[in-house]
This record gives C-alpha cells, sequence and structure tokens, in this order.
C-alpha cells in the first residue's frame, strides 16, 4: 500500500463522528478515501449530515503520529513473521466480515499471512481466510474442567482441519488458542493458521500481559487481528465489539462456560443475528458458569457432547482415528474414589462420607489421581473430577 492511500484510510477511520457506516457510504459515493477527502462541503453533504462533512475536511490531530506509528511497526515485523494493514479496498479483507452491518474499514494483521496469500493464488478468488473456523469462548475464570474441555475440543478440531477464533483473555480464550497450537506446533511443515486472536487492544500491545508467550506463539502459528489504533488500551467498550469479529470470521461460535451475564453470550448473539451456528456445552445444574450455556441451549443452540456434534452440524467430514500414542491415559471407570467424587466439586468431607477411607489414605489417592489429570484441586478444599472432552 502507498503511503499516501494508508494515509487516506488512517485519515478516514479517525476522522470524529464518522463511523464505520458513514464511512461505507462515502466509499460507495466516491470510491477510495483519497477521493472522499478531495471533494467539497457540499458534495459531502449530499452523501453525510453537516456535522460529519465539516469533520471530514479537517485533518484528525491524531493523524500524524498514528502515521508515524504505523510506519515503524510496519518497518520492523519480527522475523518469519508478516505485519500488514488489511483494508476494504483489500483483497486479502476477509469476505466474511463483509457481511456484517458494520465490518471495520480496516484491520492490522500480524502473522502468517502468507498463508492467506498462498491460499489465493489458485483461484484468485478474494478474502481467503480459513473457511472452516469455529470460534471458542467462555468464562475468563472457567473451572479445571472447563479449561480441559477448551483445550480438548481446540486441540481437536484443529487437528480436523478447523481454524480456532478466540479473543486472547484469560481462560477459555487462552486455553482455546493453547489446544489449537499444540496441534499444529509439533508438524514442521503445517501449511494451516492454527488459530485466529481478535483482540481489544492495538495490536502492539498484549493484554493480558501473562499472555505475551501465548501471543508469540499464535502469531508464529496464526494471526492476531485488530481493529483498534496503534496503541490503544484494553478499554472496557472494545471488547464487546471485538466479539462481533470474533462471530464474523468464524462458521459457529462454541461457548464452552459461561455465567447469564457473560460476555460470551454477546458472542452467541452476534453469531445468530450473522445467521452462524452456536454450540454449548452443558454442565451441572449447580454451577453458575453453566447457566449461560443452559439458556443458549433453550434458546437453540446445539448441545455439544463431543466433537463430532460440531462436525455433523457443520457438514464435515468425520474425523480421523485417534492416535495410538494418545498421551492421556483411560481414565480407570472402575475406581472408587472418582465413582464416589461424580460429576460436581465435592469436599474431602463428603468423600470420606461416600468412600469410607481414612484421611491420609484419601488424600494420598486423590493427590495420584489429581498427578495423573483425572481430578483437579479446586478453591475452597473441592475437588473435581475431570473427564475428556
Amino acid at each position: 500500500m502507498q503511503d499516501h492511500e494508508l494515509s487516506a484510510w488512517l485519515r478516514l477511520v479517525l476522522t470524529p463522528g464518522v463511523g464505520n457506516q458513514a464511512a461505507r457510504k462515502l466509499l460507495a459515493a466516491f470510491g477510495l478515501p483519497q477521493h472522499i477527502f478531495a471533494q467539497g462541503r457540499a458534495a459531502l453533504q449530499q452523501v453525510v449530515p453537516q456535522q460529519q462533512a465539516d469533520a471530514l475536511q479537517r485533518v484528525p490531530d491524531t493523524l500524524a503520529p498514528q502515521l508515524d506509528a504505523a510506519h515503524a511497526w510496519l518497518a520492523t515485523p519480527p522475523d518469519g513473521l508478516v505485519r500488514r494493514v488489511v483494508t476494504l479496498g483489500d483483497a486479502l479483507y476477509p469476505a466474511a466480515l463483509l457481511q456484517m452491518q458494520d465490518p471495520p474499514l480496516l484491520l492490522y494483521v500480524l502473522g502468517q499471512m502468507q498463508r492467506l496469500q498462498q491460499a489465493t493464488q489458485p483461484s484468485g478468488a478474494t478474502g481467503a481466510w480459513p473457511a472452516q473456523a469455529l470460534a471458542i469462548v467462555g468464562s475468563r475464570n472457567p473451572t479445571p474442567q472447563g479449561r480441559l474441555d477448551a483445550r480438548q475440543f481446540a486441540h481437536s478440531l484443529c487437528s480436523n482441519g478447523m481454524t480456532i477464533v478466540s479473543g486472547l483473555a484469560l481462560g477459555i480464550d487462552g486455553a482455546a488458542h493453547e489446544g489449537a497450537l499444540d496441534a499444529v506446533e509439533p508438524l514442521a511443515d503445517a501449511a494451516m493458521l492454527a488459530t485466529i486472536a481478535v483482540i481489544g487492544t492495538g495490536i502492539d500491545r498484549v493484554y493480558p500481559r501473562r499472555h505475551q508467550e501465548l501471543a508469540r506463539r499464535i502469531a508464529a502459528n496464526g494471526l492476531i487481528v485488530s481493529e483498534y489504533p496503534l496503541g490503544s488500551g484494553p478499554l472496557p467498550g472494545h471488547f464487546p465489539r471485538r466479539n462481533r469479529l470474533i462471530a464474523g470470521l468464524s462458521r459457529g461460535t462454541l461457548v464452552v462456560e459461561a455465567a447469564l451475564r457473560s460476555g460470551s453470550l454477546i458472542t452467541a448473539r452476534l453469531a445468530t443475528e450473522q445467521g452462524k451456528e452456536v454450540f454449548a456445552i452443558p454442565g451441572s445444574i449447580h454451577s453458575p458458569l453453566s447457566r449461560g450455556c443452559h439458556a443458549l441451549i433453550r434458546d437453540g443452540a446445539k448441545l455439544v457432547e463431543s466433537m463430532q456434534d460440531i462436525l455433523e452440524e457443520l457438514a464435515m467430514p468425520a474425523p480421523a482415528a485417534a492416535a495410538a500414542d494418545d498421551p492421556d491415559p483411560p481414565v480407570p471407570a472402575d475406581n472408587p474414589i472418582l465413582q464416589a467424587m461424580g460429576s460436581d466439586p465435592v469436599s474431602l468431607d463428603a468423600l470420606q462420607a461416600r468412600t469410607g477411607l481414612d484421611t491420609p489414605t484419601l488424600q494420598a489417592r486423590l493427590l495420584e489421581l489429581e498427578l495423573a489429570g483425572h481430578v483437579a484441586r479446586m478453591p475452597g478444599g473441592l475437588f473435581q473430577r475431570l473427564a475428556r472432552a
């Protein structure tokens, strides 16, 4: 992209009071942004109200620093990665986002862009982002089982050709990204995008900070995407808006755990509005983090118990046979402690009452199960059985 083109796109994005919808009207009327700014006030007022026309006549104070920041960001990509500003006029703009009512005018993208470019070469098609993509979202404070479910579903789906889309948040988002990366990173010749992180800050910032290493892994095996100007912080209003992009880039959205007022339900609602599939994993009737998923299921979301439920709904091929060297040992179904635990969190006292074991013996066996990955220790002195997805 030429410098004058980037400057014009940034000016359009940064002009106060001119949102995406007004900008699209202007683009439809006049063409590229530089043509918009060549118009007089009278011509602009034929398309947008006077206040917006007046704003378009003034150069935003933020344009020069944002243009300098963009030049610096584009000039210093990490080794093996690509940085790019993708605009509505770019052949690599995601076609799926054009179907939304409020598509962003531009996206900052970091990662394996060459894989997208390779995908466009045979047919010359535009917007060739992963066609088989699934969003996985959920609570920032999941249960151990919820975190495990997110990671295992992401791993299995990615192993069967799906790109996992999420938001780089703590909890379910991070577990989903990790599961997809675990499926692709061991493959030296992997050509697919494992995962896409749509973030609520400028792309030059990582939030939360503890996900710095995770963001590096995502960029090395997928993409990080943001619509926000460089340097933008994690403002509360950013995250509900970025959720529309998570839903928009995906064929469907899987909600793993969510409270009734969870932001994940916003993503699910946006997916429904976009005509996408919504999936939800049920949980315990006693868990607040199950209530959002149960509400979605009551409203028509598909109840999911296995990866096959998702693949069938999306009319995708059946999964490949499980690898013989699966590192996860089978859960001993006849273990009396696991049988006594059931599926809900349980206290040590309750387990003693159910099993009749003395405290030292019970604690020793719980530790063995915890180290084997069959039991998780939870806050409040509770224990929960972990089941594979």
